[in-house]
């Protein structure tokens, strides 16, 4: 099993962070990063209070996503706000949530949530482009060890 300790050891912060700013520059979109720590309860009740912990939920446009990882519950989650769900639909976070699936299998964390974060933020580019000068980056683009 891999433990919350591990992951953080494991995990590359500064390449995932880099990938959220590189993909934050295409979109005024809002991605974020959250590693929990073992709980009891629901895994995607404990990120919806994650997302709204981040601010998440406030975004102008609501179009903020969460990647969500319980390394102890093996488990993660990817959850996007109402404006981004809109546009994309069930189906792409199917394909989101694949893709860092394959890779966390491999024990590839670090490549899974970057490869997840290209995707996002491609997607996002799409339905909310970069808005220039007047853009701003709402959230932190750190890793959250909560």
């Amino acid at each position: 099993m891999v433990t919350r300790r591990a992951l953080m050891r494991s995990l590359d912060r500064s390449r995932i962070e880099d990938s959220i700013k590189r993909a934050e520059r295409r979109t005024s979109g809002e991605i974020r990063v959250a590693v929990s720590s073992i709980f009891w309860g629901d895994v995607y009740r404990a990120a919806v209070r994650t997302f709204e912990r981040l601010g998440m939920d406030r975004t102008q446009e609501r179009n903020g996503i969460l990647l969500f990882v319980v390394p102890a519950r093996r488990r993660f989650v990817v959850l996007g706000d109402r404006g981004i769900h809109e546009k994309v639909g069930q189906p792409f976070w199917d394909e989101v949530t694949k893709t860092m699936a394959e890779h966390f299998r491999g024990g590839d964390f670090t490549t899974g949530l970057v490869r997840a974060i290209e995707l996002v933020g491609e997607r996002l580019s799409q339905h909310f482009p970069y808005a220039g000068a007047s853009d701003r980056n709402e959230l932190s683009d750190e890793v959250d060890f909560s």
